[in-house]
Formats: C-alpha cells, sequence, structure tokens
C-alpha cells in the first residue's frame, strides 16, 4: 500500500525551520521513501519568514509542489495566517502555542497546539522548539517512527554540534509525548 505524506513547516528565520526539514526528508530517505525538499526564504533570512515544503513517498513523487497540505508545522502567527487556509479539511495542523493565538486557530481542522517554545524551554534550551514541533507532528501523523528520525539527527546536524544531540533527540520525545 503506498505511503505519501506531505507537510509544509512555517516560521520566522532562524526558527530552524530549515533544519526539521532537511532531518525529516533524511529520514524519510533512510527509511527508503522518495523524497522532495523545497526551501522557501524571505528576503530577510534571519528574523523574515521562512517555509519548506517536505514531501515523502513510497511511490515515485510526480511533483514537489503542494498546493493544499495534508499536514503543517506553524511556529508563528504569520504562518498560520498564510498556511492554514491552504490545509486539507482532513489534515492536521501543529501550531506553535507559545506564540500563536488559540483563537487564530481553525477549530474545524485537527489541530496539535503545543507550547513548543515552552516545552523547549523546559529542556534547556528554547532554540529546540523546532525539534519539540516535529516530534508532535511525528506522533499526529505516524508518518515516521521516532527512531528513525532521532536516528538520522547525526547525519543532518554538523559533527561541530554533535554534542548537542541527546539535546535534539530529547526534544523531539518531548513533543511526540506531549501530542
Amino acid at each position: 500500500m503506498p505511503e505519501y505524506r506531505d507537510v509544509i513547516i512555517a516560521g520566522f528565520g532562524g526558527q530552524g525551520v530549515m533544519l526539521i526539514g532537511n532531518l525529516l526528508a533524511q529520514a524519510g530517505m533512510e527509511r527508503g521513501l522518495n523524497v522532495t525538499f523545497i526551501p522557501v526564504y524571505g528576503a530577510e533570512m534571519r528574523g523574515g519568514t521562512a517555509n519548506c515544503t517536505v514531501v515523502l513517498d513510497s511511490l515515485p513523487i510526480a511533483s514537489p509542489l503542494v498546493r493544499d497540505p495534508l499536514s503543517t508545522i506553524v511556529l508563528n502567527e504569520p504562518s498560520l495566517t498564510k498556511f492554514q487556509p491552504r490545509l486539507r479539511r482532513d489534515g492536521v495542523q501543529i501550531v506553535n502555542a507559545s506564540l500563536v493565538a488559540r483563537e487564530l486557530v481553525d477549530t474545524a481542522i485537527r489541530t496539535v497546539y503545543i507550547p513548543v517554545n515552552d516545552v523547549a524551554h523546559k529542556i534547556g534550551n528554547v532554540k529546540l522548539s523546532n525539534m519539540v514541533a516535529l516530534g508532535a507532528w511525528l506522533r499526529a501523523t505516524a508518518a515516521l517512527p521516532l527512531k528513525t528520525v532521532q536516528d538520522a539527527l547525526g547525519r543532518v546536524v554538523s559533527a561541530h554540534y554533535a554534542k548537542l544531540l541527546p539535546v535534539n533527540a530529547a526534544a523531539l520525545e518531548a513533543g511526540y509525548n506531549f501530542a
């Protein structure tokens, strides 16, 4: 049976959007799936908008473009405003409750409303919020096993940051458990 998943990951530049997109793509490849990854940067870079689209499929991917995503990971309000209307009604969105007001979330859409910044802060570093969000997405979609993504960390994060692999793996698990 074919496995198809897509996700648009969006936030401000500097929130680690591209890192978790790369991590998801790497883990998908290691799982034997076909993968596409398309990054989009705002003109401002850090602090500006950033998003990426990742498609995972057991079959060849005909097009990497996704108009109506099955899922989103939204790390800030501008990203919710832009991508929530495009999300399929039967889809799921991971929304950063630390930065997005609940009243902006469409209650007709399956949503994991998770305070990723707060969870990351409890782990020890708010910069881990992207990993928390990805962990929640993994649980909500069952797209890939948590362990597969944790194992791929070492091949995505530069060797210079190898000492941070355990805390990144813990952040993925915290988001997974929250969801």
